[in-house]
């Protein structure tokens, strides 16, 4: 399929599916690139096939009246809650490609082409549910610069070497990792692989990572264990979700990390902030408050207080 027809066939989706009420095959004509400048007849043709070819790939192209009280004023469109896929289980291959392609949309010109369809149809006083937009786009972002350094190893079976920060450190670590695959969890990105450095499984989240990925050693290094389920290692190394919160005061521009998590920042007194931290672990979150010494104070719950203290006394070398 040429290029020419994909981004017709897309833009007929995109005009289909971002309507509210039925278009007509005239209005359909004036707002989706490609058919304008075709004759009558040679229109009426390709639309045709246009259709047929869209529900020989299973997307449900309506037709129905325009205005109850006149039948031969027909449009089409196509609804959502029959064109949205249910979730769908990538293969980390898969996924990563996927990551490749929501960055190709936000880039291409199809995106460009797509904004004129809907502002034509505005234009033409339909209203659009630009929202509807969310069923074809890719929702995998892979902005990360670690994303193509590590796709790359995980291609071609090749151990790289990166700094790592885990959440609250003050520093980056140094990793070994042969890298088994990427996986999107929860919205974010992770690569699953054996640490060289612990000698076991680990995930390590790729915004996290900083500086360059190196590659170490040649391609064809190690091979991923038969049997191994990615999503499966994600779902038990990974985080576990916040469920509660803590309020914690934080010093004017400082405690960036808590800030970033923050469900809601509040003016304390001057010089101060009151954050609203969710968490999992209480220990984890005490060990990150602590390492901001005087910059942070913890206001509640107590389990978080008196993991700070414990920290704080056993830093002073003061008796819990």
């Amino acid at each position: 399929m040429s290029a020419r027809k994909s981004e017709r066939l897309l833009n007929l989706v995109i005009c289909l599916l971002v309507a509210r009420t039925y278009v007509t095959k005239e209005r359909i004509r004036e707002v989706v690139e490609g058919y304008a400048g075709q004759t009558d007849d040679a229109f009426e043709k390709m639309f045709e096939r246009d259709k047929d070819e869209l529900r020989d790939l299973g997307i449900p192209i309506e037709m129905g009246t325009i205005d109850k009280f006149f039948s031969d004023d027909v449009g089409y469109r196509i609804r959502r809650d029959v064109f949205e896929l249910p979730e769908v289980h990538l293969e980390p291959d898969e996924a990563a490609v996927l990551g490749v392609a929501a960055r190709v949309w936000q880039h291409a010109s199809l995106a460009e082409a797509t904004t004129s369809a809907v502002l034509k149809l505005k234009a033409a006083g339909i209203q659009t549910d630009q929202s509807a937009l969310s069923a074809i786009e890719p929702h995998v972002g892979a902005s990360e610069p670690a994303f193509d350094p590590l796709w790359s190893a995980v291609v071609s079976r090749t151990a790289v070497r990166f700094d790592h920060r885990r959440s609250g450190a003050a520093e980056a670590t140094k990793r070994t990792l042969e890298p088994w695959g990427i996986v999107s969890w929860h919205g974010r990105w992770y690569v699953v692989g054996r640490d060289r450095d612990r000698e076991a499984t680990r995930m390590f989240r790729l915004s996290r990572i900083g500086g360059n990925v190196r590659t170490v050693g040649g391609p064809g290094a190690f091979t991923v264990p038969e049997g191994t389920d990615l999503r499966s290692l994600v779902s038990e190394l990974a985080p576990p979700r916040p469920t509660s919160e803590a309020k914690v005061r934080a010093r004017t521009g400082s405690c960036v990390s808590l800030r970033r998590r923050a469900n809601a920042i509040e003016p304390y007194e001057d010089g101060w902030d009151l954050l609203h931290v969710p968490y999992a672990d209480a220990e984890v979150l005490a060990e990150e408050i602590a390492s901001y010494g005087p910059g942070a104070v913890v206001e509640g719950p107590g389990d978080v207080l008196d993991g700070v203290l414990r920290r704080l006394r056993s830093v002073a070398g003061v008796p819990a």
